[in-house]
């Protein structure tokens, strides 16, 4: 036979051999899911909710207008420390000055009046026993009278002289208490005079007042919102007064975050706090949670949800605000703050990568049983110890939680109840053993992976996209 034909039966043998290969392995590898796995572990978890927000200091006040008037100084500059009382800055005084000095005068006036209306009381009261006094002389000169013009002592004349003298005594003394009311009336009428002046001097003082105005607390002054020049309103009603200056009290520094919705119910006061600010990057202070909001607020408008006047299906936020427990020097109210709440923390349990959670319903878990002829519990959980939990979930709920645990290069799909979440790991309560392989991935594989799929792990690091 010749050579070539050798060749050529050589080469037609190898390449029914290298395609019965190939299909063979083929056929091995048919219906074979490449995944990616991690063991379940025994280890610490701690569950934190984190948010962002920004620095406050616990007390501040902002600097309102309460009079009108043009502002002629401010005695600060930003960055000022301030006691309570320090002048923060003056508005022009002259019209309240003056008025201020014409009430004085009034005043005065007011009570040279009580003066003399007292000295006229007293005149009076002086006349009325000066008249009661005359009243009894005669009284005692008719009484006499009345004896002797009985006896026959005296004449008729002088009878009627001393009579005439008691009844003039007593109009007198009704003349002079009369007299004496109309001067007790005048001294009440000057008295509420000063009274008037007075309240109104009270007035006038405050509008002068309210041209200087002071550090209602100690604090740092943080903005300033006028220049000199400016003119100052002060609030109406649905309108507040002119805004001057915020003064804050950085000794108590908090950092106020919003918080979702879904992880509030895990926030209690007196959790501890990992609080990191912008500013400061690479450090870490510690705080407690010293408030938790119960009023839900719009995310797109800041507004307190009860506040709108119709329903809104928007994302919420609810206020929680930690307080620094060694705040550094020379933060400045507004800093980004970013807060770690620890909300829970256990130590040496079960625990599985969290991206490991999948979900399939009933009907996926009957389907794969069926395709293999294994009891849909079985292939549910292959545990006696999960057995109970798997059927009544299956039970009670059509979608049902859990992970792929790789079992005689199967991927059995396994019911777990979940607990804490930590940052990279969730607690499972039940379903696993220490040392399970748990399918972690990839994203796309969990999505589409069936239970009882045949699998092959790969836990290689994945190249680059540029060399795949």
């Amino acid at each position: 036979m010749a050579t070539w034909k050798k060749i050529g039966i050589g080469a037609g043998v190898a390449a029914v051999l290298a395609g019965g290969t190939w299909l063979a392995i083929w056929q091995i590898n048919k219906g074979v899911v490449t995944v990616q796995t991690a063991l379940a572990v025994r280890q610490d978890v701690t569950a934190v909710v984190t948010a962002s927000g920004e620095v406050k200091p616990l007390t501040y006040t902002n600097v309102l207008g309460e009079g009108i008037g043009k502002i002629t100084a401010i005695a600060v500059k930003e960055g000022d420390h301030v006691k309570k009382g320090d002048v923060l800055l003056r508005l022009e005084n002259v019209q309240p000055a003056a008025d201020v000095s014409a009430q004085r005068a009034g005043i005065g006036a007011a009570e040279a009046g009580i003066k003399s209306a007292e000295a006229n009381d007293a005149s009076a009261q002086a006349d009325i026993k000066a008249r009661a006094a005359d009243l009894e002389h005669a009284k005692l000169d008719w009484e006499r009278g009345q004896i002797l013009f009985k006896e026959g002592l005296i004449p008729k004349q002088d009878y009627d002289t001393q009579k005439a003298t008691h009844d003039g005594a007593v109009a007198a003394l009704a003349s002079a208490e009369a007299r004496a009311e109309q001067a007790h009336a005048q001294l009440g009428q000057a008295r509420s005079a000063l009274s008037q002046n007075q309240a109104m001097m009270g007035r006038l003082s405050d509008i002068l007042k309210k041209t200087t105005y002071t550090a209602p607390i100690n604090g740092v002054v943080t903005y300033i919102a006028v220049r000199v020049g400016e003119n100052v309103v002060p609030g109406i009603q649905n309108a507040t007064g002119s805004y001057l200056m915020t003064i804050s009290d950085m000794s108590v520094v908090t950092s106020e975050v919003m918080v979702d919705e879904t992880d509030i119910v895990s926030v209690k006061l007196g959790e501890d706090a990992e609080v990191t600010i912008d500013a400061i990057p690479g450090k870490f202070f510690k705080g407690k949670v010293t408030e938790v909001g119960t009023q839900a607020v719009l995310r797109t408008s800041g507004l307190a949800s009860t506040q709108s006047t119709t329903g809104n299906q928007e994302a919420k936020d609810f206020k929680v605000v930690v307080t620094l427990q060694n705040p550094p020097d020379g933060l400045r109210p507004g800093l980004s703050s970013t807060a770690k709440i620890t909300t829970a923390q256990k130590k040496n349990v079960m625990t599985i990568p969290i991206q490991a959670l999948a979900e399939r319903t009933k009907k996926d878990l009957d389907e794969a049983a069926k395709e293999s002829g294994k009891p849909s519990v079985t292939l549910a959980a292959q545990r006696p110890a999960a057995e109970g939990a798997a059927s009544s979930a299956l039970e009670k709920n059509p979608s049902i939680q859990g992970v792929f645990v790789v079992r005689n290069n199967r991927a059995q799909f396994v019911p777990v109840t979940t607990g804490i979440t930590g940052v990279t790991d969730i607690e499972a309560l039940s379903g696993l053993q220490e040392g399970d392989q748990i399918i972690t991935g990839s994203y796309k594989t969990l999505r589409t992976l069936k239970p009882d799929a045949r699998v092959k792990v790969d836990n290689s690091t994945p190249k680059p996209a540029e060399e795949n």
